[in-house]
């Protein structure tokens, strides 16, 4: 009896054993929200990959559900969605929040001596590392990674631009902030549109161009409704992945290090070559496949700095004179640091 009692006690506690070890690796679901279309290029070569490195750093601990095209949040109600914990993580797109992270904006100033997304994204996210009033601009979230588009151009549907003169009193598609300012200071009339909204309006002519990338123009299929294309360093724009607090807090330390291993300066340079680097090739073949035409014009050195004098310098000069004017004093260095950085 005293044996069956012994064998008895050591099932029990085998029991609780076992039920113990799932209880410490058990996954973890966390919601990611989207505004991109699940088979445009950037959530197949960016977004996709990178959820994959997750769940390979975490060995298959974490998963990640993502809500694509607006599905579970609008673009520019992610922010407070990721704040407010509607959502654990989401793909946010500054320029619906220009007045948000405005030391953070520098990457959008016009004209900066980048051609990559890979090497501007680099360049954000040390900056996020090396400026403490920058991280101040995220404290409501946690960023897992900053990144930029390459600077985007002309792309319009009924009037080719070869020069500023061509470009005065269109309709302009931007986002906020510098980019906004660049086209004021062009002659252009700027208009804020959430870029799901951009196809419909470039076809009506709501719109009648925008500054863009690469990657908008596939994955939203912008070659379809606009034929012209002017190779002219505009802006970029920028991005991050951010966390809520309370969701990220609550993870087990070693998952949030696991996490970050894919993601920050790694994450940045991921994000930025293969969700804007990339998708050039494909346009073209897009393009052709469905008989659209695409008219390329690249626009002379001499006209490029007409631009820049114009539409760049300036820019520069206002939003460092804003940041101040604000009490950012370390506007001026941010800047001058970026220069740096891009060298």
């Amino acid at each position: 009896m005293t044996r069956h009692k012994t064998l008895a006690c050591l099932s029990v506690i085998i029991a609780l054993f076992g039920l113990g070890a799932p209880a410490s690796a058990q996954e973890i679901k966390l919601t990611f929200a989207d505004q991109n279309p699940p088979a445009g290029w950037g959530p197949t070569n960016a977004l996709q990959p990178w959820v994959k490195q997750i769940e390979a750093a975490t060995k298959g601990r974490v998963k990640i559900e993502i809500f694509p095209s607006q599905t579970l949040v609008k673009g520019p109600e992610m922010w407070k969605a990721v704040r407010s914990g509607i959502v654990d993580m989401g793909w946010c797109f500054h320029g619906y929040w220009p007045d948000q992270t405005p030391l953070a904006d520098v990457i959008t100033l016009p004209s900066l001596p980048f051609m990559s997304a890979e090497k501007g994204s680099e360049v954000l996210w040390k900056l996020y590392e090396k400026f403490p009033a920058i991280r101040k601009e995220f404290s409501d979230v946690v960023p897992l990674t900053l990144w930029s588009s390459h600077p985007y151009f002309i792309l319009t549907s009924k009037k080719q631009v070869k020069t500023l003169d061509d470009l005065k009193g269109l309709k302009i598609r931007v986002t906020g902030g510098p980019p906004t300012e660049q086209m004021k200071a062009l002659g252009a009339v700027p208009t804020p549109m959430p870029m799901p909204d951009v196809y419909q309006a470039l076809d009506k002519g709501v719109v009648d161009g925008m500054g863009a990338p690469w990657e908008a123009i596939l994955s939203f299929r912008l070659y379809e409704v606009a034929k012209y294309y002017t190779l002219v360093p505009l802006s970029s724009v920028y991005f991050s992945i951010c966390a809520n607090k309370q969701k990220w807090e609550s993870l087990p330390k070693d998952v949030r290090d696991q996490i970050m291993s894919v993601s920050g300066l790694k994450g940045a340079k991921h994000w930025g070559k293969n969700f804007f680097d990339t998708p050039e090739q494909a346009v073209v073949e897009k393009a052709k496949a469905g008989k659209h035409e695409m008219i390329r014009y690249n626009v002379p050195a001499d006209e490029v700095q007409r631009w820049r004098k114009i539409g760049a310098e300036p820019v520069w000069e206002a939003w460092v004179k804003k940041m101040e004017d604000k009490g950012h004093k370390e506007a001026r260095e941010i800047l001058n640091t970026t220069l740096e950085f891009l060298k």
